[in-house]
Formats: structure tokens, sequence, C-alpha cells
């Protein structure tokens, strides 16, 4: 579905940008619903558009020559997903698949690109979030390079649990990852990601059930670090 400027005032990179100054651009948008499972586009894709998650979930995965899933991230409502593509002209490096009924915005890349040149608060905040993610990605090399497994998970549900701000005795992270995603997200399997937490849980720092990671004691969990 073709649409001249839908309501984009939810999405945080469009926060204060009077929609009369979009308007007047002439973006290309489109509007794409995606069902549990479906692709979004598909690494090495050469598409060039960009999507902006309105409702729902997506993954982003990248795969191993020897078929091990890797999940990168989870992407949550209001992101910009598929902006290097647009920027540099290269291949998508990562597959985003949808995690639970999705709705995007679809931009074309040369409206994406004629955003930046034309509004410098939406160039100035890609290239914010642009470094935090290069932070990000530092932050977990080092991690996987020496942190135990166990370490790693704990660190892990440690960012969890500050993302939904509840990192204290009770907080719930609902809808959490399953054992397999946080194995992909931090470089182990599914296995030891399972006895890891059954290791925490013995010791009284989290109870987990389906779908629900429940923060005992943020001390415990973060013992180690």
């Amino acid at each position: 579905m073709n649409c001249a400027l839908p309501d984009i005032s939810a999405l945080p990179l469009f926060e204060g940008i009077s929609p009369e100054r979009l308007a007047a651009l002439n973006l290309r948008w489109s509007e794409k619903r995606y069902e549990p499972g479906q692709m979004v586009f598909d690494r090495e894709d050469d598409s060039r558009d960009v999507y902006f998650l309105c409702s729902g979930a997506l993954l982003a995965v990248y795969w191993t020559e020897d078929g091990r899933e890797i999940v990168y991230t989870r992407i949550g409502t209001g992101s910009l997903i598929g902006e290097l593509s647009a920027i540099d002209g290269g291949a998508r490096s990562l597959a985003i698949f949808a995690r639970a009924p999705s709705r995007l915005l679809q931009l074309s890349g040369p409206s994406f690109m004629t955003l930046l040149d034309e509004v410098p608060e939406i160039r100035a905040r890609v290239m914010r979030d642009l470094v935090a993610r290069i932070r990000s990605l530092t932050l977990k090399a080092h991690e996987l390079s020496t942190y135990s497994i166990e370490q790693r998970l704990c660190s892990y549900l440690i960012r969890l649990a500050l993302e939904a701000d509840c990192l204290a005795g009770g907080g719930v992270i609902a809808d959490a990852p399953t054992h397999l995603e946080i194995a992909g997200s931090i470089g182990a399997n599914r296995e030891m990601v399972s006895r890891s937490m059954s290791r925490l849980a013995k010791r009284g720092a989290i109870r987990s059930a389906r779908r629900k990671i429940e923060i005992l004691d943020p001390e415990l969990l973060s013992d180690g670090l």
C-alpha cells in the first residue's frame, strides 16, 4: 500500500519534525505487515529500502557457514532497520525476521538519503544511533573474549533488565527471549544457557518461567562481572 506521508509521530527518529516539513520532501512510503517467522529481508539481499517498526517485534539473525544461527539483537517498536545498505550501497549484513505479528513502514533508499540530506536533525540522530551500536559491539567483543558463558549471560540479563527498567528485586523481564535466542546473542549454545540459568536460579539470582524472567537479587546477578 503506497502512502504519501503516514502517521510517523510515534517514531523516535521523527520526534519534533513537523509533518509539513516532511511532506515537502515527497518521500516514497509504503506499509508492510509480517507474520511470525516471515522474513523482512535476507542477508546479502541487495535492496536499499529502510524500515520502521510500528508494532510487533523483529529479530536480526546471522547464519554461519556451518548453519549455526547467531541472534544479533531483538528489534523493538520504533526502531529503524536497514539503513546501512541505504547509506553505503552494500548488501544486507543480517537477515531480519518477524518475531511477532508486525507492522512496518517501508521507505525507499533514495527517500531515506533525501531525509539525511535535507533534515539535519534526523541526520544527527542516525549518526548517534550508529555510534551507540558501535559502542555496543565493542562491549560485546570484549565480553566474548574475556567473559565465561555464565558471565556473558549475567551481563546480557542485566542489560535486558536495564532496558525494561526492572533491575531490582522483584523486577520482571516480560516477553523474555528464549534460551536459543539468548545463546545466539552471547555466543553459546542452548544447553549451556539452560545450565547457567539453572545455576543462577539455584543461587537465588533469578526465577524464570515461560517468556518471563524475574530478577530476585541484582547483586547476585552482577557478582563476578
